[in-house]
C-alpha cells in the first residue's frame, strides 16, 4: 500500500481573518505565509499532523448556508476530549456560530461543530477516522 498525506486548502475572501480564527480558536500554528503587494495570498497552518492551507479567494466562491446543523461538507480535526471543550469555549468567546455544542454522538464520538468567519464548517472530535 502506498502512503499518502492529506492536507486541506480553503479559499477565503479575508485570508488574514481566517488565519487568525484558525490559530486563535482551533489552535493551529502559522508555519508559512506568502504575501503579494502586502496582501496574504497563501498561508500554511499546522496542528500536530493536520495541515490547512489558506488561500485568497479572488473569484468569489459561494459557501453553502447551513441546513439545520450542517453545511454539507467541512473539515474534521481530531483532538482529545479536553481540547474539544477548550476549542468550543474559544469559539463562543470569539462570536463564532456553534452548530452543535460539545456532545457525544450515538457512535461514541465526542465532538463540537462550528462555523468559521466565512461560514465553513469545522467538526472537532475525538474519533479517529480510518482506524
Amino acid at each position: 500500500m502506498t502512503t499518502a498525506h492529506l492536507s486541506a486548502f480553503i479559499c477565503y475572501r479575508d485570508p488574514d481573518a481566517a488565519v487568525r480564527w484558525i490559530s486563535d480558536v482551533l489552535g493551529f500554528d502559522l508555519v508559512r505565509e506568502f504575501r503579494f503587494e502586502g496582501n496574504l495570498t497563501h498561508a500554511e497552518l499546522r496542528r500536530g499532523d493536520a495541515v490547512v492551507c489558506v488561500q485568497r479567494d479572488d473569484r468569489g466562491y459561494d459557501v453553502p448556508a447551513p441546513k439545520g446543523d450542517c453545511v454539507g461538507a467541512g473539515m474534521y480535526v481530531v483532538v482529545d476530549k479536553g481540547g474539544i471543550v477548550a476549542i468550543h469555549q474559544r469559539a463562543v468567546a470569539s462570536g463564532s456560530t456553534v452548530l452543535i455544542a460539545p456532545e457525544t454522538t450515538a457512535w461514541g464520538n465526542f465532538r463540537t461543530e462550528l462555523l468559521d468567519p466565512e461560514g465553513r464548517q469545522w467538526s472537532i472530535g475525538a474519533y479517529h477516522p480510518g482506524q
